[in-house]
């Protein structure tokens, strides 16, 4: 099977690639492309999936990659990317350099891909409740300025995340959002007793659009209720399994 390639029409003449689990080596509960250095999955197999990843999307490019915290870091990777024993800890990475992938892995979490072509610059984040509600959208569009980037030109796409019809939530988080700001009690809709159901891709949308952001696309695919396509924590969560894959999303400048 080949690696699928989920791409977004607001990032159009931008090598990137929204990447779930079919066409790769791994076996067993993280069957597929995991490429996930913290899953408990053969190191061989994830390195592969790493290679493949890379050539669906950008040949030839170099992979960078960080140790993701649920933060609203971002950094600017130069043209050597960092090994993968000594990734930094963040959730967004940047850059104006060819020849280099940008990846950010998710396994429910929202990844976030950026690009202003006139400027030359790209950036990919790891938008999870925490990290979208920290600012790392805020973070990587900042980020990009700094190296000539004009958030009017940026565009930006959100892609495979938990759905809000399968994230469901208790009252102590969406009181986290609604703390920080009442307008947010509107991504989360009512599910049974003391729980609701909270939009995460919508969110993310609005955290770009509050950024300056003028052309955002969502893909609106749910990782949690596609097992075939995509890796799911919450999913592999509630069946019990021990580990779960992280899929890769990428982009790059030729």
């Amino acid at each position: 099977m080949s690696v699928e390639r989920v791409a977004a029409e607001a990032l159009e003449g931008v090598a990137h690639g929204f990447l779930g689990r079919r066409g790769g080596v791994s076996t067993g509960i993280c069957a597929g492309l995991n490429v996930g250095l913290g899953s408990s999955d053969d190191r061989e197999a994830i390195h592969a999936n790493r290679r493949l990843a890379v050539e669906a999307v950008a040949p030839g490019a170099r992979l960078a990659t960080v140790h993701q915290v649920h933060s609203a870091l971002a950094l600017v990777a130069g043209v050597d990317p960092w090994p993968d024993d000594r990734r930094p800890r963040a959730d967004a990475i940047v850059t104006d350099r060819p020849g280099l992938a940008l990846g950010i892995l998710t396994a429910d979490c929202a990844p976030v891909l950026f690009a202003d072509r006139e400027a030359g610059v790209i950036g990919a984040a790891h938008a999870g409740w925490k990290g979208a509600l920290g600012g790392v959208v805020e973070s990587t569009v900042a980020a990009m300025e700094q190296l000539g980037a004009d958030r009017a030109r940026i565009c930006a796409a959100v892609g495979p995340c938990i759905a809000r019809r399968s994230y469901e939530v208790d009252e102590g988080f969406l009181l986290r959002f609604v703390e920080q700001d009442a307008e947010h009690e509107r991504f989360f809709t009512g599910g049974r007793k003391g729980h609701h159901q909270f939009d995460l891709e919508a969110f993310v949308l609005s955290r770009a659009a509050a950024a300056g952001l003028v052309r955002v696309e969502a893909v609106g695919e749910d990782t949690y209720s596609q097992p075939d396509r995509f890796y799911s924590f919450r999913r592999a969560t509630h069946k019990g399994e021990d580990s779960y894959g992280r899929q890769i999303s990428l982009i790059a400048l030729a």
